[in-house]
């Protein structure tokens, strides 16, 4: 293999005045000939104040170790961190600017290849979007779930439980003491949430894109061979960099199939659907909001994890893990679809077994036949809108019902145990303004917890039409996504309450029993408008001004697209 001219050179090459300042700064303690290895960043966006990734440090150090052994420079290099449960309004308004800064920071610096260290929810998509962007060759270690806790003899799913318990507070059959109780025993060691949310999809589905080293994703964080995994991956990263193993010369329209087919397979959240279109829109490739559901609609789910089922990702990992899952769907998946290693992803399923049936099923025995996403339009959604229904109910699939609207999550918390409000278990229950433009940053309020006295009553599941997200540990027959968002024109803000809104997933339909004429005459409401986002200034201003619906993945719009490794000037 011819050897690589290492981008890195550019700055530490030659002895004039530049090449002498980038060296004599970095010096401090390294060999001469550190200059002339490869360059590996590790980009790390543990944090005190992103809990799920806190243990990333020591990831990272596990990576060090892998570059220097395989000959390469190690520079760990601390990335804007998002901790899902901790920033306000949602980590979903700071996804693009993670993004953002860790591309401008990829780029400025002299760096040959990346090593990307992700874990809480939108930390892979943004280290996943910023290097597809400067396009350096980049391998990502997911840092894992958390253990199993379990609260009075019980498994407790993080996010999932926390949902089921509180709404059983609500419903007065827990009481606010034990419930209280329960949240010492929530989490129980370090990583990221151990049901099937958000995190784990993402470290999954990155590792079925192509982006991690086969079999490493949904390893515990805790767990010994994640560090082990981790030192390997230090030295693939240089092995990358020789071969000039760069982003855009591996990963295809198939690779990202291939993340669909294993999004469907696991019971993945909803919200891996505007990460991969982002993703996507970086690399160039033509993904669209149809292929998840053209993809995707007609895979079995053969996880059996919450909130779509029983376990927990310590089982799933001690089950067999993703490669036992897409061994059981491997005529399904593109065979020409290449991985970080240069060798294709189903190269590595040829030894896939399945060490517990009850936690990943047999393709002959799914937990849900037809469980992938599916992608809904109709007058309430001309631009799509998604629904998991694996997570759904499945007599209520097809409904039909009466619009309960509320004009802003504030509007929606004000009213919705009132015991006046006029709403039974067959109604509707629609919130708006809580897109990307209108909350702003599409916040996961889509699964609104039920009426009090529904709740009371016995209801636990009813038909919810949102323009906003819903947590990945969340559950329900919930219509979310809807785009265009009701902040940027669609339907959605038009909707009153008391109109007849039909839900047919089987026909991809979200419908409101309105005359086209009837909805034109219309005009939106002045408390929904009044609670749309306004920002003055920073970020937010940006952030509204330019993000995209959520059709093509929100993000802003002069960041689709690739930009190289290029800098565009030298320093002087």
């Amino acid at each position: 293999m011819a050897r690589v001219t290492l981008r890195s050179a550019e700055w530490y090459s030659g002895d004039v005045k530049n090449g002498y300042l980038h060296r004599a700064w970095m010096r401090r303690g390294v060999p001469d000939d550190a200059f002339g290895r490869p360059q590996i960043a590790i980009a790390n966006t543990a944090s005190d104040l992103v809990p799920c990734n806190r243990h990333l440090t020591e990831v990272a150090a596990a990576v060090r170790d892998g570059v220097h052994a395989a000959g390469g420079t190690p520079l760990e290099m601390p990335v804007l961190g998002l901790g899902e449960t901790q920033v306000r309004p949602t980590a979903m308004l700071w996804r693009n600017l993670a993004a953002m800064e860790m591309e401008e920071m990829f780029r400025a610096n002299p760096v040959d290849g990346l090593v990307l260290l992700g874990g809480c929810d939108k930390t892979i998509p943004a280290l996943l979007m910023a290097a597809a962007s400067v396009d350096l060759p980049a391998v990502v270690v997911p840092g894992g779930p958390m253990l199993t806790g379990a609260f009075r003899g019980v498994p407790l799913g993080c996010g999932t439980d926390v949902f089921r318990l509180s709404e059983e507070v609500r419903a007065g059959t827990l009481s606010a003491e034990e419930f209280a109780r329960s949240e010492s025993a929530m989490i129980r060691s370090r990583g990221h949430c151990n049901t099937m949310g958000t995190a784990s999809t993402m470290g999954l589905v990155a590792e079925a894109l192509g982006t991690v080293v086969p079999g490493v994703a949904g390893t515990p964080a805790a767990d010994s061979r994640l560090l082990e995994a981790a030192h390997g991956t230090g030295r693939l990263a240089v092995e990358m960099v020789a071969a000039d193993r760069r982003p855009s010369t591996f990963l295809t329209a198939g690779s990202f199939a291939n993340a669909i087919v294993a999004l469907a397979a696991i019971g993945g959240s909803t919200n891996a659907v505007v990460h991969l279109l982002a993703i996507a829109g970086r690399l160039g490739i033509d993904l669209s909001l149809d292929d998840f559901d053209r993809i995707g609609s007609r895979v079995p789910v053969l996880v059996d994890l919450l909130p779509a089922g029983r376990f927990l990702m310590e089982d799933f990992h001690r089950a067999g893990g993703l490669q036992a899952v897409l061994g059981q769907v491997r005529d399904l998946l593109d065979p020409t679809a290449l991985t970080v290693t240069g060798k294709p992803l189903v190269d590595f399923l040829d030894e896939a077994s399945i060490w517990d049936p009850q936690v990943i099923r047999l393709r002959r025995e799914p937990l849900v036949e037809h469980g992938g996403i599916a992608v809904l339009r109709g007058n309430l959604a001309p631009d799509g809108a998604v629904i998991k229904p694996a997570a759904a109910s499945p007599h209520l699939m097809r409904h039909r019902g009466r619009a309960v609207v509320f004009d802003s999550i504030e509007d929606f918390h004000a009213r919705v145990d009132d015991p006046a409000l006029d709403v039974d278990a067959d109604s509707v229950l629609v919130l708006r303004g809580c897109g990307p433009k209108g909350y702003p940053g599409m916040p996961e309020v889509s699964n609104m917890p039920l009426p009090r006295k529904l709740l009371e009553a016995g209801v636990r599941d009813m038909v919810r039409v949102c323009d906003g997200r819903m947590s990945g540990t969340a559950y329900g027959t919930v219509v979310l996504h809807v785009a265009p968002e009701a902040a940027a024109g669609g339907p959605l803000g038009l909707v009153q309450t008391g109109d007849i809104v039909t839900l047919d997933v089987a026909a991809r339909r979200i419908d409101v029993e309105v005359p086209d004429d009837e909805m034109a005459a219309r005009t939106p409401s002045t408390a929904m408008r009044a609670g749309f986002a306004d920002p003055r200034r920073g970020w937010e201003r940006l952030y509204v001004d330019s993000v995209q619906q959520a059709d093509t993945g929100t993000d802003l719009d002069f960041l689709v697209g690739s930009s190289g490794s290029a800098v565009s000037r030298e320093s002087h």
